[in-house]
């Protein structure tokens, strides 16, 4: 080969790698218009989950760090916004009181202190009555959203007298057929849709059958409806940066995943499982509340970067409902 045929050549070849460099830049440029609000799911390194170093949301529950150690007498800034967060999840009858002082709202009482004890005794935590560090440390852990003990406790005298602590909403709602329906939101991501389905099979097989479970033909028909939600989303219970889900109980049907979190398919870092969660707020679907178990999947909190299962506390829990 010459010198002129070997440029020749060289030329076609840039010439070649110009024409298919164009169609893909602009498949490139259209796609970046074409992802889906919720594409950021797709890719934990994404978006910050506010449990990195790179926390562009920092958690709202932040400000309990810095009360480390209060006790009751205590007046300390913050103090109303923590008597918020246990009424939140159930352990306090607190209502902003407009006729009352910033000194008192911010004062750590009687009703405070017993209301942290609750709390640190349904954690299995050393119920010492003061904002102590093991207590911080499970308040600001990503969690469900459904409140822990606005909820009925139920031991199961038959099969596990001492140790079952599972729940149920109060009333004991539950569904009066075993087929239900479910379908995804408009802006589900579908790479998750399976791991979903997953979950409502294992569930199934909990049942021993009793329950069984199907894609709707549309999401307003369906009696289960899946989606991904942010922020103040119209259903009475805003998402906060700590909140990584939350369902309703029979026969609402609603189940919202917290779009501001970094989601997977398993045990990926930085990312909470999408089936997890899935069990975890179908269980409450179907009418089931929060475990006192840590194993258990009804557990109120989830780490990043684990994955879970149901249990035997779990699966007895909803055959002791529906009387399986």
């Amino acid at each position: 080969m010459n010198l002129v045929q070997a440029s020749q050549d060289l030329n076609v070849l840039v010439v070649m790698e110009s024409k298919l460099f164009l169609p893909f830049s602009c498949i490139l440029f259209l796609a970046s218009f074409m992802l889906p609000v919720l594409s950021h799911v797709q890719d934990p390194h994404l978006r910050p989950n506010g449990l990195s170093g790179n926390n562009t949301n920092p958690s709202p529950f932040g400000y309990l760090k810095a009360m480390q150690g209060c006790r009751k007498g205590d007046t300390v800034k913050g103090i109303r916004d923590l008597k918020l967060y246990l009424a939140r999840f159930g352990y306090l009858n607190y209502q902003k009181n407009p006729n009352a002082t910033d000194l008192e709202k911010d004062h750590f009482d009687e009703e405070l202190e017993v209301a942290i004890k609750s709390y640190q005794v349904y954690y299995h935590l050393n119920a010492t009555g003061t904002l102590d560090g093991p207590t911080v440390s499970q308040m600001v852990m990503p969690r469900c959203g459904c409140p822990d003990k606005v909820i009925h406790k139920h031991t199961d005298h038959n099969s596990l007298p001492k140790v079952s602590l599972y729940k149920f909403f109060p009333g004991t709602p539950k569904w009066n057929r075993g087929h239900l329906t479910y379908a995804f939101g408009p802006s589900f991501p579908t790479q998750f849709m399976s791991a979903v389905d997953c979950a409502f099979r294992k569930w199934a097989t909990a049942s021993s059958g009793y329950f069984t479970f199907s894609r709707a033909g549309s999401y307003q028909g369906a009696d289960l409806k899946i989606s991904f939600q942010r922020g103040d989303h119209g259903d009475g219970s805003p998402f906060t940066s700590q909140v990584l889900a939350h369902a309703f109980s029979p026969s609402d049907g609603r189940f919202h995943y917290n779009a501001d979190h970094n989601w997977a398919i398993g045990a990926v870092q930085g990312a909470f499982d999408v089936e997890s969660l899935a069990l975890h707020e179908i269980g409450h679907l179907l009418g089931l509340g929060h475990s006192e178990f840590q194993t258990s999947i009804m557990w109120t909190s989830f780490g990043p970067g684990a994955t879970k299962g149901l249990t035997t506390d779990d699966i007895q829990g909803l055959r002791t409902l529906y009387g399986i």
